[in-house]
């Protein structure tokens, strides 16, 4: 049975969460930082022990019962829902109630996300979880924020005020983002279940989606968006094993990477000219690296394209990951016969790796000028969406801009940026220098000592080529061939953030 958004049922729900102070704050103080901190790594012993040793307050009452799957009487949920009771809460499909106990039917929890339009909070109601079902998930389970949902969200450039496409919406998380800036938003799914949750999220924090069901793109097959936005069931999932699940949330039934090139190829014709999609995604290595990155970017077609692959794993890595986040347990008999399935599989197709990261796509207005992939497995910073799109809009104006033109151009250090010098104890000259940033991508770039001293003198006052000049003359360098070396280094910081228009 899934969430019943009935309207007087949900406004007075939502009245009793706000007043239990259900938040992500409201449950940390219910349980206390090392059971929130244990919640993170799936162990819910301690946060049960927090709330056994406590008064009994509303918001550990409901963290109890949706979170952690922990039984309740009807009395502590009709006193931390005054309003809804147990009644309601059973009618809106949310629990079941047996002999005076209440059972979650759902997870449901607070979530919270704070990014360069500032910070919002939202209830999600989804399947419950493996925690608390203690067991595998059933492969109709529909997923509720979980850490890719957090990762998409920081990745994405502003929305703006047009119209957006949340394809492949499950419980309706990025719907939810998206709807902050957007005009309107329209949430896909193949999943009838997973549309009745993202109804009732969508009820339940008064936020308006158009929801509709179908495959990939076919819901909205003569529209176009300002704005595509996805967090696909991009897992690769062995095809034909009677004995792997085939999970909604992360399975979409194709074979290989096959589900995230559809995505990524049909975006060209749901983009308004000028429109950004962005997701995450999985993609197969099979043999040559860059043989696998050429095949990755040739599925953008005529749009331009940034890949910026996070993580590249062997085949036994991802099975083995997969096969746990389905909760098969480690070293049982099922864990090894499916992690033999998924090696078979990648075996068949000669997949040597599995790389995974984020995808951001244009519809250029003329001919595709951009064409980037990147491998960035370090630590990131805030503000990543904000470095796409600064990273885009550099690409654009200093890519029409000869070399004249850019030696002509004022360009000051990112205020995020460090310069690191290494030195071998008694040197007077360093061995590495580095350039770090302490936003967005977090990017490390070794350089050399004529770049690091452009870098270091780009303040916003001199052009680029008058800084090129003075170097050159203070190192006894030729001027040319300093120019020469600099001007496209300079370029790509540029683009990486190391560098902006003064």
């Amino acid at each position: 049975m899934l969430p019943d958004p009935d309207p007087e049922l949900i406004a007075g729900l939502r009245a009793d969460l706000d007043d239990a102070r259900y938040s992500v704050e409201g449950l940390e103080a219910a349980w206390g930082t090392v059971a929130a901190e244990a919640l993170g790594r799936d162990d819910p012993v301690p946060a049960l022990l927090a709330l056994d040793r406590r008064p009994p307050a509303p918001a550990g009452t409901l963290g109890a019962l949706f979170v952690l799957g922990a039984e309740r009487s009807v009395e502590a949920v009709d006193a931390a829902l005054p309003r809804t009771g147990t009644v309601g809460a059973e009618r809106l499909g949310l629990v079941r109630v047996t002999g005076g106990v209440v059972t979650a039917r759902v997870d449901l929890r607070p979530y919270a996300l704070a990014d360069e339009s500032g910070v919002a909070a939202w209830w999600i109601a989804s399947d419950p979880g493996e925690m608390a079902l203690g067991g595998e998930l059933p492969e109709e389970h529909v997923l509720g924020a979980g850490s890719a949902s957090t990762t998409l969200a920081q990745i994405l450039v502003p929305t703006g005020t047009g119209r957006v496409l949340d394809l492949g919406t499950g419980s309706g998380v990025q719907g939810l983002i998206a709807a902050r800036s957007a005009a309107h938003v329209v949430a896909t799914d193949v999943s009838s279940r997973a549309l009745g949750f993202a109804g009732f999220n969508a009820a339940l924090n008064h936020v308006p989606l158009d929801l509709r069901e179908g495959s990939l793109y076919a819901p909205v097959e003569s529209e176009r968006f300002d704005r595509i936005v996805s967090n696909p069931p991009f897992v690769i999932t062995p095809r034909g094993a009677a004995d792997v699940p085939a999970y909604t949330y992360r399975d979409g039934g194709f074979r290989g990477d096959g589900l995230v090139e559809a995505v990524v190829r049909g975006a060209a014709g749901r983009l308004a000219p000028g429109g950004i999609a962005q997701l995450l995604g999985n993609w197969e290595v099979r043999g040559d690296q860059l043989a696998a990155r050429e095949r990755v970017l040739d599925w953008a077609g005529r749009l331009d394209v940034w890949i910026v692959e996070r993580d590249l794993l062997d085949p036994a890595q991802y099975a083995e990951t997969w096969v746990r986040d389905g909760g098969a347990q480690t070293g049982t008999a099922r864990f090894r016969s499916l992690v033999r399935a998924w090696l078979d599989d990648f075996a068949e197709r000669g997949v040597t790796a599995i790389g995974a990261g984020y995808v951001t796509l244009r519809a250029p207005r003329g001919a595709p000028t951009l064409r980037r992939f990147e491998h960035l497995d370090g630590p990131v910073g805030s503000g990543i969406g904000a470095a796409i799109e600064a990273g885009l809009a550099a690409h654009d104006l200093q890519r029409v801009l000869p070399d004249d033109a850019l030696a002509d151009t004022v360009l000051v250090v990112g205020a995020d940026v460090t310069e690191h010098r290494h030195y071998w104890p008694g040197d007077a000259d360093p061995t590495v220098i580095e350039l770090r940033q302490g936003t967005g991508f977090a990017r490390v770039r070794r350089v050399d000592t004529v770049t690091a001293a452009v870098v270091g003198a780009s303040d916003g006052e001199l052009s680029l080529g008058a800084i090129v000049e003075a170097v050159a003359r203070i190192l006894d360098a030729d001027q040319e061939e300093t120019r020469a070396a600099v001007l496209p280094v300079v370029r790509e910081l540029w683009v990486e953030g190391f560098l902006a228009l003064a």
